[in-house]
């Protein structure tokens, strides 16, 4: 075989040869770990916004059943079991619920109990309107710290509000 007849053989050998694609490959490549990228940065987030909806969610149905309990208390205070007559309707009290009842659940909790008493003088009778208004405040992390408290605080405030007459 000749010296020329070789070198077009060669020749002809290597514009077949894949390499000449290699770099579309490498292009097509790192596209796709971009795509993967962007597509696990998003699931992240997402799962991240989960996690905080659930904690708002939890603590907000703690401060829902401490503004319950403290209208409970009021109730029970105004109209006590034992006695005939009403008890009194304290304008406003502060109700540290953790540490008067030692419940766990209630940790972070405060509840802020009000009593408005309206008489009225009505035929047939007279009446005496109450509305109690329990608002409770919980929260968790550093709300209170000082510099960057907002930074890992999660607080939630939830009212009720209940009639009652005697």
């Amino acid at each position: 075989m000749s010296h020329n007849a070789y070198r077009s053989r060669l020749i002809s050998f290597n514009r077949h040869l894949p390499s000449k694609q290699g770099g579309s490959a490498l292009v097509i490549g790192v596209f796709i770990i971009t795509v993967m990228f962007l597509l696990a940065a998003t699931l992240i987030n997402v799962l991240n916004d989960a996690d905080q909806q659930i904690n708002l969610e939890v603590w907000g149905t703690r401060a829902f059943a401490a503004a319950n309990s403290g209208a409970d208390r009021a109730l029970a205070e105004l109209f006590p079991v034992d006695q005939i007559s009403t008890g009194a309707c304290n304008a406003s009290t502060l109700w540290d619920i953790e540490a008067e009842t030692g419940l766990v659940g209630f940790h972070g909790c405060s509840v802020v109990i009000s009593c408005n008493a309206v008489t009225t003088t009505t035929l047939p009778s007279n009446m005496t309107q109450y509305l109690i208004t329990s608002s409770a405040t919980c929260h968790a992390g550093q709300c209170d710290s000082g510099t960057n408290s907002t930074d890992n605080c999660i607080r939630v405030n939830r009212t009720v509000e209940v009639e009652a007459r005697d």
